[in-house]
């Protein structure tokens, strides 16, 4: 079920959110990438994820080896859907998250019961491919994650059988890009990972490989 949505902003613990240090750098700027820099799980997946999987799964031919194809973000508005205000601080705040600007989101019918009318903009979502994709992914894993609050990991279970994984986030300010005491509102969001995969085995141990917390089945 998704986690995407509007929640209340809930209270620091001991008067400040839980910090994580993992050595990792949030962001890498313009001069590294014209310098040649490779993002860690991009290396990661070319000397490591993928000599792995050739080996486990007995492919005879590189290509053959599942890949990261794109990560999309989403977040939905919910009630603040009829708020300009609220859309453009979740297209702002999913910009600053995935480092490459958000789009907004439009209704594509009225619904009546829940106020909204055809093209109202409802929410906001980016797509990530590359070395944006895999500097996401990369924070997501060792940053973001483990500041989510009685963090036990990832359902397993959440393969599509088609290569795709999809997980929710209740509080999209366990990303330190995102500065917790001007944040508004707290939102909800999805994050949905897009591979080459074939089958739900493959796709798993693609993303085991980037160091997905998976809990035990």
């Amino acid at each position: 079920m998704s986690e995407a949505g509007k929640t209340e902003k809930p209270k620091k613990e001991g008067g400040k959110r839980r910090e994580v240090n993992t050595g990792t750098n949030v962001a890498v700027g313009e001069h590294a990438r014209e310098a040649g820099y490779v993002p860690r799980f991009k290396k990661r997946y070319n000397e490591v994820i993928r000599p792995d999987l050739m080996k486990r799964f007995g492919y005879t031919n590189p290509m053959q080896v599942p890949r990261l194809n794109k990560v999309v973000l989403n977040i939905g508005a919910g009630e603040a859907a009829s708020d300009g205000k609220k859309i453009t601080q979740a297209q702002n705040d999913l910009t600053a998250i995935a480092g490459q600007k958000a789009v907004q989101t439009r209704s594509k019918k009225a619904i009546a019961q829940f106020k909204i009318r055809k093209d109202l903009p409802i929410g906001a979502k980016v797509t990530l491919r590359g070395d944006q994709m895999y500097e996401f992914l990369d924070r997501l894993v060792t940053m973001a994650l483990p500041r989510v609050r009685d963090f036990r990991g990832v359902n397993p279970k959440s393969f599509d059988g088609r290569g795709n994984y999809a997980m929710g986030m209740k509080e999209h300010v366990v990303f330190l890009e995102i500065d917790y005491d001007k944040t508004e509102t707290v939102w909800g969001m999805d994050i949905v990972v897009n591979t080459s995969a074939k089958t739900d085995e493959e796709a798993r141990a693609l993303l085991e490989g980037f160091q997905f917390p998976f809990t035990a089945n």
